[in-house]
This record gives structure tokens, sequence and C-alpha cells, in this order.
């Protein structure tokens, strides 16, 4: 799930895809999630890892809203330092500004 520049702000086109992630998650209480934030390079690396978990808490507000236990969800945050992209173009620096669900 992919955030705009300097965001926690979850994208419209993300919704949709976030409830289905909650009903599967509603429906199987037995399966957890961890919620990992990603920053891209701009900004310091204290700055970057608070937005990570900013935007991971915000994926994590919003599947729990949807019907998640809360307990089935754990967030983290690498800020800068787990680019799925290198590079400092736009589009790079676009494919870094994510949340990553990974169900365990």
């Amino acid at each position: 799930f992919y955030f705009d520049f300097d965001t926690a702000e979850i994208k419209p086109e993300a919704r949709d895809v976030l409830i289905a992630h909650a009903r599967y998650l509603q429906a199987n209480p037995g399966q957890d999630v961890r919620i990992v934030g990603h920053a891209d390079e701009r900004g310091t690396k204290e700055y970057n890892l608070a937005l990570g978990e900013r935007r991971a808490n915000a994926v994590q507000r919003f599947l729990v809203v949807n019907g998640a236990a809360r307990g089935q969800t754990e967030t983290v945050s690498y800020g800068e330092e787990s680019p799925a992209v290198m590079g400092s173009s736009e589009s790079a620096l676009a494919q870094n500004r994510r949340v990553e669900l990974i169900f365990e």
C-alpha cells in the first residue's frame, strides 16, 4: 500500500483491498499480520522511522475499524532502511513509501 510524500493518509484506492484483508482477519481469528511501514530516503533517519510508524499505525487502525482484532496485528517501522527499489527517481521514491502486510 503506497503513500504520498510525507503523509500517512491511506489512499482511496487502497481502501477496498484493506477492507478485504480486515474481513479475512475477522473470519480467521488465529491469523496474525505484521504491518511494516516504510519511507523513502528523504528526511532524517529518525523522521523516516516515525513516518513509517505513522503509516503502519494508520493501516492498523483501518484494519481494526473494519473488523480485525487488534491482537492479530503488530506494527513495525523500517523507515528508509529497507527500500523496495534503489534509486532517487520519483518512481523509485514512490515505491519506497509503503506499508507491507506480512501474514504469519
